[in-house]
C-alpha cells in the first residue's frame, strides 16, 4: 500500500517535505527569508543619506525551569503484590476478623475485599489498595503477628474449639472450618485440613471413640487405599487421601474424614490410641 501511495505522489509531482520552525518547507528549491534587509530603492537625487543604526540590546531574562508536578505517592501494597509484608497484612486483618484465610503472601481478591472493609471502618477511600494512612491505622490497632499466625498449619484457621475437646486427648474435627486438630488438655498440638463426605454420603457428627487403626488399609467396598486409617464409627474413618491431596475440595469422600497432609497424619496415627475420643462438630 505504501508503494502505491509513493507512485501516486510522483505522478502528480508531490514529494514529502518537512516544515521548519519558520514555516518554510525544508526541501530542495525552497526559498528562505533573507538574513539581512534588502537595500532601499534609489531616489531621484541619488542614494539616501546613511542612517546611524543603534544595535538592539537583548532582554536579559532568567531561564525558567520547567514546571514538574509532584507525583502522588503510590500504594504500599495493591492487588498483584507479593511477599512478607502482604503476609503480615493478611495476618493483621485476620486479628480484626476481616480475613478468614491463612496468610499466603499474595495480594488477590480476598485480600482486596478485606482491605476495603478495613478502609470503610476507618472512613478512608475504599480503594482496596493499602496506602500509608491505612497501614498506620492497621498497625496501631493490631499486634505483631506470631510465626504461627503468619504460617498457620491449615488453609483456614482452626477457630474456637468445641467445648467437648477441652479435656484429655481429643481428635477435634470441625466441618465449619474444614480442619482437624489434635488437642491435648485444651492445647492444639497439631492441625491439618480435612474433607468430608458428600450430601449423599455425609460424615456423621457427634462424639465417638477410635475402634481400631490400620496403617496400610484398603477399602473392601471401594477397593481404594486408605493409609493411616483410624476408624471411629462403623466404616467411617480418618485417613490419608491421595485424591484430596491432588484435587483439593473439588471432590468428596464416601463419609470418611480425608486428610491431605500425610506426614502430619502419620504423626497423629502414632500418637492416638484405641479409645481416643473423636469429636466431629458442624
Amino acid at each position: 500500500m505504501a508503494a502505491v501511495l509513493v507512485v501516486a505522489a510522483l505522478a502528480v509531482g508531490c514529494r514529502p517535505v518537512t516544515v521548519t520552525g519558520a514555516g518554510a518547507p525544508d526541501g530542495k528549491g525552497a526559498r528562505y527569508a533573507p538574513t539581512t534587509p534588502a537595500p532601499p530603492p534609489l531616489g531621484r537625487h541619488g542614494p539616501p543619506a546613511p542612517r546611524h543604526s543603534v544595535p538592539s540590546r537583548p532582554h536579559l531574562t532568567a531561564p525558567r525551569s520547567p514546571h514538574r508536578p509532584q507525583r502522588a505517592a503510590g500504594p504500599l501494597m495493591a492487588p498483584g503484590s507479593h511477599g512478607a509484608r502482604v503476609r503480615e497484612l493478611q495476618a493483621r486483618l485476620a486479628q480484626l476478623g476481616l480475613f478468614d484465610r491463612a496468610p499466603t503472601g499474595s495480594y488477590a481478591a480476598v485480600t482486596t475485599s478485606a482491605v476495603r472493609a478495613f478502609q470503610q471502618r476507618q472512613g478512608l477511600p475504599r480503594t482496596g489498595a493499602v496506602q500509608s494512612a491505612a497501614w498506620r491505622a492497621l498497625r496501631s490497632q493490631t499486634r505483631r503477628p506470631s510465626h504461627a499466625e503468619l504460617y498457620p498449619p491449615t488453609t483456614r484457621p482452626v477457630g474456637a474449639l468445641d467445648p467437648r475437646c477441652m479435656r484429655g486427648r481429643v481428635i477435634c474435627i470441625s466441618k465449619r472450618s474444614n480442619t482437624l486438630a489434635w488437642v491435648v488438655d485444651g492445647r492444639v498440638v497439631s492441625a491439618m485440613d480435612v474433607r468430608f463426605g458428600s450430601q449423599y454420603t455425609p460424615t456423621r457428627e457427634g462424639t465417638f471413640a477410635l475402634t481400631f487403626k490400620s496403617r496400610h488399609h484398603v477399602s473392601t467396598l471401594y477397593h481404594t487405599a486408605m493409609p493411616y486409617a483410624m476408624f471411629f464409627s462403623g466404616g467411617q474413618a480418618v485417613h490419608y487421601s491421595a485424591d484430596f491431596a491432588a484435587r483439593g475440595y473439588q471432590g468428596a469422600s464416601h463419609g470418611c474424614v480425608n486428610v491431605r497432609d500425610k506426614e502430619k497424619l502419620a504423626a497423629l496415627f502414632n500418637a492416638a490410641k484405641k479409645g481416643t475420643k473423636v469429636v466431629i462438630s458442624h
